[in-house]
């Protein structure tokens, strides 16, 4: 499986958790990782995303100052740190990869999703008291 997203769980409202996603089978300076999350009755979110190349990173109006997103270069892991959670960011989390051309690839958007080309499972984030 090229992509592997856990750690997702229960918190409380202020609360703090870590996802990570690993990924395998890439040429990972090739690529982004975005985090995408998904509430039941609500369209996909973009959240945040990594320039594996440079380590250019990209977030959602909704989670800029909360979510950091970050690379490990040794463990071909990309991490979405959350802090301050709300339960409005109760949703499936999912990673994915999006492949970048030469020219493009100090930047990444978490939109259009439709450019991530490939997924992986998604792990469910409960942010409730």
């Amino acid at each position: 499986v090229p992509l592997q997203a856990y750690g997702g769980g229960l918190v409380q409202p202020g609360g703090s958790l870590r996802l990570s996603c690993v990924v395998s089978g890439f040429t990972l300076d090739q690529y982004a990782i975005g985090w995408f999350r998904q509430a039941p009755g609500k369209e996909r979110e973009g959240v945040a995303c990594i320039s594996w190349y440079v380590g250019s990173t990209y977030y959602a109006d909704s989670v800029k100052g909360r979510y950091t997103i970050s690379r490990d270069d040794a463990k071909n892991t990309v991490y979405l740190q959350m802090n301050s959670l709300k339960p409005e960011d109760t949703a499936v989390y999912y990673c994915a990869a999006d492949y970048r051309p030469p020219a493009l690839r100090r930047s990444c958007y978490v939109f259009p999703a439709g450019n991530y080309g490939h997924w992986g499972q998604g792990t469910l984030v409960t942010v409730s008291s």
